[in-house]
């Protein structure tokens, strides 16, 4: 964690709940979007806008900003919760989200601006993406970080593993990549699609720094961002979460990966 942005926990559950309602409420609102997604992961959102990223709402162009790659690029609607409640624009730009002509498109776009740093609407790339972020950082004498957010059906992409394969030859350690492993693709678990086999021993082969953590528990997930602050090598973080966190019937259920909730299910999972 950024100590000197160090914030409470309490807090940070505030903000995670404010991204949850947020994420129900536009995608039910556009009917387009991802809510299942969004709430999996608005904890790792939450924990890296309010406290972990170093970055300036009022000057998102910064040129000492860290770096967000946002690779699952159709988790949009947590995404752009996440810039409204940091401050990035206001209330009336949130709700255009997903309409004809917004910006807030139905995958991150870099029609935005800053902070959007790649558009990476084909799932695999945001891993390569980041890994010549830092490359050029390194060549600049910049010492900003680059946090990667990867969805576990990424994983599959070979593009991917190229990434996590070239990366240590680099010998640069500004890259933090967190795995938002919730374990469902669009219809069906992922373990049924992919045999990971000892993910955290392949990372280590790989020269990667790898910790695997609860992603709903904020003790865990700065353990894992501080480390990664330190550590000599790329870190690779593997979050379990749930996808549908926070929404009893969504969770962890597979049909909600494309189904968009009524009003009335949004009114009930705000409660």
């Amino acid at each position: 964690m950024n100590k000197s942005n160090q914030v409470s926990i309490d807090y940070l559950n505030e903000q995670a709940k404010k991204l949850r309602i947020h994420t129900c409420k536009l995608v039910s609102e556009r009917g387009r979007g991802y809510v299942q997604q969004g709430l999996g992961a608005s904890d790792l959102f939450s924990a890296l806008f309010f406290s972990e990223l170093n970055i300036e709402p009022k000057d998102p162009d910064w040129e000492e900003r860290d770096r967000l790659i946002v690779s699952t690029s159709h988790n949009s609607a947590v995404y752009h919760a996440a810039l409204y409640e940091r401050g990035f624009f206001g209330k009336e730009e949130l709700d255009t989200y997903c309409k004809d002509g917004s910006k807030l498109e139905i995958n991150i776009s870099e029609r935005l601006g800053k902070p959007v740093e790649a558009t990476c609407g084909s799932l695999g790339q945001g891993l390569s993406v980041a890994v010549g972020i830092c490359l050029a950082a390194k060549r600049r004498n910049k010492l900003f970080n680059t946090y990667v957010v990867l969805g576990d059906g990424e994983l599959q992409e070979g593009q991917v593993w190229e990434s996590l394969m070239y990366y240590p030859k680099t010998e640069l350690k500004n890259l933090i990549c967190i795995v938002d492993r919730n374990r469902l693709s669009v219809t069906q678990k992922i373990e049924s699609e992919v045999l990971f086999g000892d993910f955290e021993k392949k990372m280590n082969l790989f020269q990667w720094n790898c910790n695997v953590i609860n992603g709903h528990n904020y003790n865990e997930i700065f353990q894992a961002l501080d480390n990664a602050l330190i550590s000599n090598r790329p870190t690779m973080i593997l979050a379990n979460t749930i996808k549908g966190k926070g929404v009893s019937f969504m969770e962890n259920d597979v049909r909600w990966h494309h189904t968009i909730p009524s009003l009335k299910e949004v009114d009930i999972a705000r409660k």
